[in-house]
């Protein structure tokens, strides 16, 4: 993610990439950089997990991309009070959700200087959106936009915004990842098209089990696959799938690094694929 943002700031630095808040590569990559001092400053190490606040957009993305460009990952759909899971799996919640991060990161230097630089198989997220916990790396997160990009043939300069709820591997996917990948804009204004549980161009739906009559313009959500699996029936690009009675068995680039719990992995994953019931 950090070689993606300032590679995509070197070649179109003044191109928009968030229209509401009217901000370019060049300028979305320098808050970037920012926040990951503010980070260091706050007490933040490479590699810890760290619990992600809903700040509002853009401001929830930019800290994402600062959390990744720490070397550090983060946690989503956590409940605030489950205090066990957090001692449990090593995660950090220092971060008040009322914060004006671009106030925080006015007096911070816009060169950031990582101690680790992470991985494509590093883990990037943990999302709670299921029961278990469920952990995606780099590569998970990049591999699906790639493949929610080829699809839908979404074109460079393109105009999207989604209506996801945060909190979920679907929303970093759709609305933190995808943008920057593509070299799309964001605009909440006038999009030329949209992602949402309903009354949009491409409508989002979990229910896998009835994925087979799925219409062209609707996109089956798999967190454990990352976010997207299908675009109508069709497997996203490097993806495979087979339904069964009560479960369905996905392979490929997408699929997560593993559930946080190892018992649940070694009754999921056979067949050389990994088992989701419906």
């Amino acid at each position: 993610m950090r070689s993606l943002i300032e590679g995509q700031t070197i070649k179109f630095s003044e191109q928009i990439v968030i229209q509401e808040a009217n901000i370019t590569n060049e300028k979305f990559f320098s808050y970037v950089q920012q926040a990951s001092n503010w980070l260091e400053n706050i007490g933040l190490n490479p590699k810890e997990r760290l619990m992600l606040p809903n700040l509002g957009h853009p401001q929830t993305e930019i800290l994402l991309y600062g959390i990744w460009n720490l070397g550090s990952s983060a946690v989503l759909g956590l409940d605030e009070v489950d205090h066990k899971l957090k001692i449990k799996y090593k995660v950090r919640n220092i971060i008040d959700p009322n914060t004006n991060l671009f106030k925080k990161l006015k007096k911070y230097s816009k060169t950031f200087e990582p101690k680790y630089k992470p991985l494509l198989y590093d883990e990037a997220i943990i999302t709670f959106e299921k029961k278990h916990g469920i952990r995606l790396s780099h590569y998970n997160l990049l591999i699906n936009a790639c493949g929610l990009q080829k699809g839908i043939d979404l074109s460079s300069r393109s105009r999207f915004c989604c209506n996801i709820e945060f909190g979920t591997s679907c929303w970093v996917v759709l609305t933190t990842v995808l943008p920057i990948y593509s070299g799309c804009i964001y605009d909440t204004i006038k999009p030329d098209l949209t992602f949402g549980y309903s009354k949009s161009d491409y409508v989002l739906r979990s229910d896998l089990r009835y994925i087979k009559s799925f219409n062209k313009n609707e996109i089956a959500i798999c967190p454990e696959n990352s976010a997207a699996l299908t675009i109508g029936k069709e497997p996203i690009h490097l993806t495979s799938y087979k339904t069964f009675n009560s479960f369905i068995r996905i392979k490929g680039h997408s699929v997560m690094l593993g559930y946080l719990d190892d018992m649940i992995n070694q009754k999921s994953y056979t067949n050389r694929g990994l088992n989701i019931p419906y």
